[in-house]
């Protein structure tokens, strides 16, 4: 779990400027936790999260008064307050994400549109991948095209996902705010209530954005953390955070760029042909989400003592942790589920993509231990993760499960192991990822005899009965009705 999994604060990043980073970082709250929650530096005029306006949300918006900004600083201030929708505000996040990503990214690597001979080269890595795939699992191409995507344009496919994922943590939030007035004193306090969400639909809209403009400055793909993010059945890299990727490793560009179509091929074989995996995990986030708790003593203060011209109470409630997930068989069951769940995904893509490469990339060992590593340190895509829904995948998880399904390949077969995916009821769970042999072993006999159930009944004759088989061991089951 996140230490603080529903503060919604970035990641905190060592300033780079030494000494006098330092400084500045002291004089903005550093040290003492995400000094800005809510990310509203990326507004017209902030500076940055380090300056001054980055504490406010209003001084963020309208910086040093520059005339070229007030404009837009208005019209956004406007927009906060308006909005009338959802529990957050996605014009506001598709906004500050493609403000974010346009500022480039810390290396000062700057987004760039795709040319056409990165695309072209992007279209024969996943045909290739999609070849090689063919011998390491039995799904089929789910992939009807291969498309290279800018940073941007990752940020306009994959923000009807990160809808779906938020909407239901910032639901329960948008609630509580409506929740802890008694009910006499609602109707009295609509206006002062309608401000409030309209606020707190803008606060992660806001921060919503600032988290996916900067994780589209690392992702090499759609499917990084483990979850369909873009459109079902389009395969796409990232050419510009391929290039970055790989710069360092002493890898051909060639191998690293196939080497991530293959992950990104395996990825939307499995969502495509396994058609309740992703219902499966979106609705593990929203169970997991139905158990937040909220402080609302705390948020009975902040909305008793709560001044329009003050709008930062509200943003320092959240900071000191008003969201906890309650501690409950059922949000426990909630998380397992999630967590078993995408690493079983992440092991299975890690094993298949490894049996695919390893006769044919010389650096196909590298490469998995470049990205194995990558998770481990929670990387990019994992922190953001964590920052949006508060939780945190655990890598020893991951390895676990990549282990199990090579256990499960050398016993099964190709086939044996891929037919596990039938159903939720037929994967491992989090215990079968401690004991993989006992899992291989125990299963093993069950699903011989399911195979042979479902083969009678394929065949055309009667329903299967286990006792008949048993009664008939070696003959020809008639089902005359005799014991």
């Amino acid at each position: 779990m996140s230490d603080t999994p529903f503060g919604f604060g970035l990641p905190p990043e060592e300033p780079e400027d030494g000494d006098e980073g330092k400084k500045k970082d002291q004089q903005s709250g550093g040290g003492q936790g995400p000094a800005n929650p809510f990310g509203f530096g990326g507004l017209p005029g902030a500076g940055g999260l380090g300056s001054p306006g980055a504490d406010n949300p209003f001084a963020a918006m309208f910086g040093s008064l520059n005339p070229t900004d007030l404009g837009a600083a208005f019209q956004q201030l406007g927009q906060m307050l308006s909005y009338e929708g959802g529990p957050v505000n996605w014009d506001m996040a598709k906004q500050i994400a493609r403000q974010t990503v346009s500022q480039g990214t810390a290396d000062g690597t700057k987004d760039a549109s795709v040319g056409a001979s990165e695309r072209t080269a992007v279209q024969e890595a996943v045909r290739l991948a999609d070849l090689w795939l063919d011998d390491a699992t039995s799904l089929p191409s789910g992939a009807h095209t291969a498309v290279a995507w800018s940073r941007a344009e990752w940020v306009e496919a994959t923000l009807p996902a990160w809808q779906e994922l938020v909407d239901p943590v910032a639901e329960r939030v948008g609630t509580a705010m409506g929740d802890v007035l008694p009910e006499e004193m609602q109707a009295m306090a609509g206006p002062l209530i309608g401000m409030m969400r309209s606020m707190g639909g803008a606060m992660f809209g806001t921060q919503i954005g600032q988290a996916v403009g900067v994780l589209a400055g690392e992702v090499v793909g759609s499917t990084d953390i483990g979850l369909p993010l873009g459109p079902a059945g389009k395969a796409a890299l990232l050419p510009v955070n391929i290039e970055t990727f790989g710069k360092d490793l002493g890898v051909p560009k060639e191998e690293v760029r196939l080497y991530l179509a293959l992950r990104e091929a395996a990825h939307q074989r499995l969502f495509a042909h396994v058609p309740w995996l992703r219902s499966h995990l979106f609705g593990a986030v929203d169970g997991y989400a139905r158990g937040i708790k909220v402080d609302t003593a705390k948020l009975e203060d902040v909305v008793g003592q709560f001044d329009p011209q003050n709008p930062e109470q509200l943003q320092d409630a959240l900071q000191q942790g008003m969201f906890q997930p309650e501690d409950t068989p059922e949000q426990k069951a909630a998380l397992a589920r999630l967590e078993t769940a995408l690493a079983l995904v992440e092991g299975w893509v890690d094993a298949v993509v490894h049996a695919a490469a390893k006769p044919r990339l010389s650096s196909a060992d590298a490469l998995r231990e470049t990205l194995r590593r990558r998770r481990a340190s929670g990387g990019p895509a994992e922190q953001t993760f964590a920052t949006l829904i508060g939780l945190e995948l655990r890598p020893r998880r991951l390895r676990d499960a990549s282990r199990l399904w090579a256990s499960l390949t050398d016993a099964r077969g190709v086939d044996g192991r891929d037919a596990l995916w039938a159903h939720p009821d037929m994967l491992p769970t989090a215990g079968d990822l401690d004991d993989p042999d006992g899992f291989v072993h125990r299963e093993q006999i069950d699903f011989s005899e399911l195979d042979k159930m479902l083969g009678e009944a394929a065949s055309g004759g009667e329903k299967p009965n286990l006792k008949k088989e048993d009664d008939s061991e070696g003959g020809d089951a008639k089902g005359d009705g005799t014991e």
